[in-house]
Formats: structure tokens, sequence, C-alpha cells
């Protein structure tokens, strides 16, 4: 089992940084953004930064997901499922990875996500983009507390 657990924590660790490497992008992004707000192509831009940053949140309660066998049957709630069972402490199973603090600016951030993918017709609000960046720096801070949290009780 020690085997395996080193593997996990390995496969975390690797996502880990790639979420920190689009945390660290949209927060440049966003900077930017808040001296050239009529920019669109730079709202865009921060806009699928936060898009690709929540998918590889995702991709780390994936690991999570297939290492400990904990399906998500309910397909047409999947997002919103995966997410949630990420804050549960399955007891003689794993321990939670999500605070309440995080699972909040993650679930906001999973709405965004899901404008941003299926509205096509849909023009951003650069506030709006604005406001849900802002709150990523507090984001990364917790969740990498909450993380490692995770894997010490491992």
């Amino acid at each position: 089992m020690e085997e395996r657990l080193a593997v996990l924590v390995a496969e975390l660790d690797a996502q880990w940084n790639t979420t920190i490497a689009l945390h660290t992008s949209a927060t440049e992004k966003m900077s930017r953004l808040k001296g050239d707000l009529e920019n669109e192509d730079l709202k865009n831009s921060l806009a699928y930064k936060l898009h690709n940053l929540y998918s590889s949140y995702e991709d780390i309660f994936k690991i999570i997901i297939k290492f400990f066998e904990n399906h998500i049957d309910d397909l047409s709630t999947f997002h919103t499922g995966l997410l949630k069972r990420m804050a549960l402490n399955i007891n003689g199973i794993r321990p939670a990875l999500l605070s309440d603090h995080s699972l909040k600016i993650l679930d906001e951030l999973r709405g965004f996500r899901h404008v941003f993918r299926h509205a096509y017709g849909y023009e951003l609000d650069t506030d709006r983009v604005i406001k849900i960046a802002e709150k990523i720096p507090s984001l990364k801070e917790s969740f990498t507390t909450d993380l490692n949290t995770f894997k010490q009780n491992l």
C-alpha cells in the first residue's frame, strides 16, 4: 500500500505544479486586464485561463477518485458531485481534501467554467471575470493547506 500511496502523492504533486503554473498565468493576466479593461482579447484570455485552472483542479480530484475508487454515478451532476465529494471525509477510506473556503471558491469557479464553456453567444463581463480572478490567490493559499493536510492524513 505504501508504494501505491507514494504514486498517488507523486501524481498529486505533479498535477499541483501544473495548477500552480495556471494560477501564476491567470494572476498575471488579471493584473494586465485591470490596466486595460477594454481589451477583449485579454479578457477572453483570462477567462480561458480560469476555465483551465478549474479543469486542473478537477484533474486533481479525478486522481483521488480513481485511487480510492469513489465513483460518481450520476453523470448529469458529475462536476458538482465531484467537487462535493472532495469535501467529504469518507471514514475508513480517505480524508476530506477540501476545506469549506476552498470548496466555496472552487464552486464559483466551476460555475464560471460552465458558463464559459456553454454560452457561445454570451458576452463575458469584464468585471465578473476580474471578480472571479481576484479570488484565486486566496484559493491557491487555502488549497495548498488542504492538499498538504490531505497528504499528511493518508
